[in-house]
């Protein structure tokens, strides 16, 4: 640890006595205070700064920070959960590695986290510090106006730090009241910070919930009705996260048979079947230190279940036609329309397996529940289509707009962007009118004289043919959810006149 600093004995009785300080100080700031005021002298450094993640791992603040000779006041600036802006602390929070750099060139690197000074700053280290279980809990910094090799404080600078941020942890818990539970921060995240669109009370909810996941290494359940953007809900986690520099695979699960879904997902060995006529890598080992994502997991068989248990419980895949397994280092995230629990509860999907994914749920909500922002993507998507199609940007009649406001969209937003799509097409004059618009609205076409009876069916047989389409036509599924039987579904079917052709 010390062979690459000057001086080494001294060094090493100089870190000691610096242990021994910091272990006898009796609150945060002190604390904090005294690690970056250490870190820039036992280094020999002008700048220190510290770094700490909150609770959630979605906040990255300047906790300390010691320049010239002086304990700068704290600041109250903290970082996105995604360090976009920032990648050199981005590479080390979500990398886990040391960064030192000898020759600094502001033309190459972004350093806009460091202190504006008389001169620029030349060198750089950057010290991941850990906790008990090697998780990232902060970055301590220091940087120097001269060029220097600062490598060699690195182990020890880091081992300084993470007993820092433990003693700072006790602190916490012994100066607070046993009857008060800790507060949960919470962070407003970005609206438009992972890539999605809309600043609903649900979609802020739902941004909550990704930032708290990005940097923790746990499975994710996506769950909502067809048409919510899963998939692009699960991109943003990887493309995020702390695995955003992998592979991001995708694979659907209710695409393929079962016998052609195991061999790519697990991969095979040549000669393991009939044509198997060379080694094919899976998706697994394909994603392996990044993310798997597996749509409509609802709709795998149960001996893949089993299989797909033993990797997340195991982290070892076994390809067909091999004895031998391997490891493999992949984060999934499972998405599906269907209701798990009561798949489970059916026996058509393994209860293990079930809270094994389930350990982050997230439910995305439908479009109808996020009715401000039916128009910010109506308007998103007509300009990406004008775009596509070079012409102009189109208008919006305030007709339209009211017209989109009021339809429940049961196709969710994949739905709205295919009728904006087609509107734009259909549009000759640059404004979208109400009639460019396949808007069938429920209970819309009532006619005058129907009586009671006539228009309960009519509901009756919308509200069936929604359930069947968000169950992909999926009679036993659609059945479940009305909470009927199949054969009283296939009745009201055959009295309603609703074919497989209208779903």
């Amino acid at each position: 640890m010390f062979s690459q600093v000057p001086q080494p004995l001294r060094y090493a009785e100089a870190l000691l006595q610096r242990f021994a300080t910091l272990a006898r100080a009796a609150n945060s700031n002190a604390l904090l205070g005294g690690l970056v005021e250490s870190a820039a002298q036992l280094s020999g450094s002008e700048l220190s700064q510290l770094y700490l993640l909150d609770d959630t791992h979605t906040r990255l603040t300047l906790s300390a920070e010691w320049q010239d000779g002086l304990l700068q006041p704290r600041a109250d600036a903290s970082l996105s959960s995604d360090y976009d802006g920032e990648q050199l602390l981005q590479y080390c929070l979500c990398q886990n590695q040391t960064l030192s750099l000898n020759e600094l060139d502001s033309s190459l690197h972004q350093t806009g986290f460091l202190p504006e000074a008389q001169q620029p700053w030349r060198s750089l280290l950057c010290q991941p510090l850990l906790d008990e279980q090697k998780g990232v809990t902060g970055l301590l910094l220091i940087a120097s106006q001269r060029s220097r090799e600062l490598q060699g404080f690195a182990d020890s600078l880091g081992h300084l730090g993470s007993f820092v941020v433990a003693q700072l942890h006790l602190l916490q818990r012994l100066r607070s009241p046993r009857s008060e539970q800790p507060v949960a921060v919470v962070s407003t995240p970005c609206a438009s910070g992972y890539g999605l669109i809309g600043d609903s009370a649900p979609m802020r909810a739902l941004y909550q919930m990704i930032g708290k996941v990005l940097h923790n290494p746990v499975s994710v359940l996506l769950a909502g009705e067809t048409g919510t953007g899963k998939e692009l809900v699960a991109r943003a986690i990887h493309d995020c996260g702390f695995r955003r520099s992998k592979a991001f695979v995708v694979q659907n699960c209710a695409s393929l048979p079962e016998n052609l879904l195991e061999s790519e997902l697990f991969g095979y060995r040549k000669g393991a079947f009939s044509g198997a006529d060379r080694d094919h890598q899976g998706l697994f080992d394909a994603a392996n230190g990044g993310t798997l994502f597996l749509d409509e997991i609802g709709d795998m068989p149960l001996s893949l279940q089993a299989k797909l248990l033993r990797v997340l419980q195991e982290g070892e895949v076994r390809p067909l036609g091999s004895t031998a397994t391997h490891k493999v280092d992949v984060r999934i995230v499972a998405a599906t329309h269907h209701n798990l629990r009561n798949l489970v509860e059916e026996g058509r999907f393994r209860e293990d397996l079930f809270y094994r994914l389930a350990q982050f749920p997230i439910e995305l909500p439908a479009l109808r529940e996020r009715d401000q922002d039916i128009l910010t993507l109506a308007r998103y998507f007509a300009d990406k289509a004008s775009t596509f199609l070079q012409r102009n940007q189109c208008r919006w009649a305030d007709s339209t707009l009211d017209h989109l406001a009021r339809y429940p969209f049961p196709g969710n937003v994949r739905e709205l962007k295919g009728l904006v799509e087609r509107a734009v097409l259909l549009c000759e004059g640059g404004e979208l009118l109400p009639e460019h618009f396949d808007l069938r609205q429920a209970g819309s076409n009532d006619e005058p004289g129907m009586n009671l009876r006539e228009r309960m069916e009519r509901v009756e047989r919308s509200l069936l043919l929604d359930c069947l389409r968000k169950n992909r036509g999926n009679q036993t599924s659609a059945a479940c959810e009305l909470g009927l039987p199949r054969r009283t579904l296939l009745y009201r079917m055959q009295r309603l006149n609703i074919s497989p052709a209208d779903v």
